[in-house]
């Protein structure tokens, strides 16, 4: 079938108007042309259409693989033989990855548009501004995040508000704008979104303070570190996140969902029906011995040489992200049909092995290791989280207090060579404090891209902390990297600035030449 392009897909969500049929903070509004007039006239209303910004069903696309090829294989965090493009930096305009990615970006920011649009018009025909204020303020925070990821991932790209009357003027050639241009829109958005939005709210729900949070990633990605300092020191100033204790359970219980660490996740719910309704990430990652009646694990993704050579000594992340030889679970109790061997080595608990034969229990990935985060078990039967198949119920983390501290940081130290300022030593310390490690006494831009790249391993983000380096570092970086395997060691020397951003996905281009043209400005 025809994929449709992200403007098809806006236009005609700007046919359509949210509507909610459950109070389930993520269940999936039904987009069933209900109007102003009858509807949103309660906050339970406004509030379970704003949901659907929150779940797994829109943000399947990138979520699912996208999230994995461009932030952690490009970044050489992870290997893979699947997305083998992102690997050694030969991405087409054609890729699976980019055209998901691109269309779950601008599906969402469609979604958002319209409810934006509607409750404005419920508003000024007498709705309450009560409640309507702050789910405004909501889709202003999810299309300021969507337009900050379009424009670390594609730099200029369009930038679209109104579909509807992009469909009524019948002209759909829209142009890219200038990255700088998408920033700063993605920028108003969030100040638009601070704004508006409580400072608490039911967990799950964006506050006031994950807007904070936000801006201050943006500044920092942006090199304007006074505010990135100044957003980032609001939030741990608010007293409301903390570092938790159980740093693997982030990724791998559902009971820790929306947690105190936790500033947005992508919402999701334990089921196969609707596909993306629940976390299909564990397939990707989990170790093949694993795999039993309940849970798929098939290694799509794996944990690079290089990576495992960053952890420094002691530091707890590397077993609580990381699966390798001597790695353990006691509680995991996998068992197959037909398998005595593979049954008695693991009746004990399950072991990562790597000298045991693979139909045996044994674990031979690309790099000896397989990845922890996300990863929920073999299923509740065998002594894990509840898994379906592809599918458990753990929410996908895309901003956390430890990515505040380190930000606050790294804006003190504000490009200089280093600093030893308390509080900057404070914020950075405690991160390392909690992975077993000693306190630094004093901080460099080495020490943060470090301590970056191992907290946030495999979360998608590092590819970005190392684009925004710019191109001699960024080169730098890549081609210091082993990308191979634990046989075969590879070293990239293609990498060149135009790969610091993907290609417009080919399929829009044809729909849409001005695409394929020098970006414009969007502010006059």
């Amino acid at each position: 079938m025809k994929r449709k392009s992200v403007y098809t897909l806006l236009v005609s969500a700007s046919l359509l108007s949210a509507s909610a049929c459950k109070e389930d903070f993520i269940d999936r509004p039904s987009l069933s042309g209900t109007t102003t007039s009858n509807y949103y006239n309660n906050a339970d209303e406004v509030r379970g259409a704003t949901s659907t910004l929150y779940s797994g069903l829109p943000w399947r696309n990138y979520e699912s693989r996208a999230q994995d090829a461009i932030g952690d294989v490009m970044a050489g965090n992870m290997f893979t033989y699947t997305d083998v493009e992102y690997l050694n930096f030969s991405i087409s305009s054609a890729s699976d990855r980019i055209g998901a990615s691109w269309g779950a970006f601008y599906k969402i920011i469609g979604y958002a548009n319209v409810m934006i649009k509607t409750f404005e018009e419920k508003k000024a025909a007498g709705g309450g501004a009560a409640y309507l204020d702050p789910a405004i303020a909501e889709c202003h925070f999810i299309r300021g995040m969507l337009y900050f990821f379009i424009a670390r991932t594609w730099g200029a790209a369009p930038i679209i508000t109104d579909p509807g009357a992009t469909a009524l003027s019948g002209d759909f050639n829209i142009p890219r704008y200038l990255q700088k241009d998408v920033l700063r829109f993605a920028l108003e958005e969030l100040k638009m979104a601070e704004a508006g939005l409580p400072e608490t709210d039911v967990p799950g729900r964006v506050t006031k303070y994950a807007a904070k949070g936000l801006m201050a990633k943006m500044y920092l990605y942006s090199k304007d570190y006074a505010n990135a300092k100044a957003k980032a020191e609001e939030v741990i100033n608010s007293g409301k996140y903390m570092l938790v204790s159980d740093y693997p359970g982030m990724f791998t219980k559902a009971s820790m969902n929306n947690n105190a660490e936790s500033l947005f996740s992508i919402q999701h719910q334990f089921a196969q029906d609707p596909w993306g309704t629940g976390n299909i990430k564990n397939p990707d990652r989990g170790a093949g011995a694993l795999r039993t009646s309940e849970a798929d694990a098939w290694e799509m993704y794996v944990p690079s040489i290089d990576m495992l050579k960053e952890y420094e000594f002691g530091d707890l992340r590397r077993k609580w992200s990381v699966m390798e030889q001597g790695w353990t679970n006691p509680s995991w109790k996998p068992q197959r049909a037909n398998a005595p061997a593979y049954n008695a080595f693991m009746a004990n608990g399950f072991k990562y092995d790597t000298l045991q034969p693979v139909n045996d229990g044994g674990s031979l990935s690309p790099t000896r290791a397989n990845i922890v985060k996300y990863f929920a078990g073999p299923g509740k039967g065998y002594g894990g989280e509840p898994v379906l198949g592809q599918n458990s119920g753990n929410n996908v983390v895309l901003l956390r207090y430890a990515d505040i501290l380190l930000i606050y940081a790294e804006a003190v130290l504000a490009g200089n060579a280093s600093t030893t300022d308390p509080k900057a030593l404070e914020a950075l310390n405690k991160v390392r404090s909690r992975a077993g490690l000693p306190a630094k006494a004093a901080i460099t831009n080495a020490d943060i891209l470090h301590e970056r790249r191992v907290e946030f391993a495999f979360e998608g983000d590092y590819w970005y902390d190392i684009q925004r380096q710019g191109y001699a570092k960024a080169k730098a970086i890549i081609e210091k990297q082993n990308r191979g395997t634990a046989t075969y060691s590879t070293y990239l020397t293609n990498f060149s600035e135009d790969k610091l951003f993907l290609p417009i996905p080919a399929g829009e281009i044809v729909q849409d030449p001005a695409l394929g043209k020098d970006p414009v400005p969007y502010y006059k």
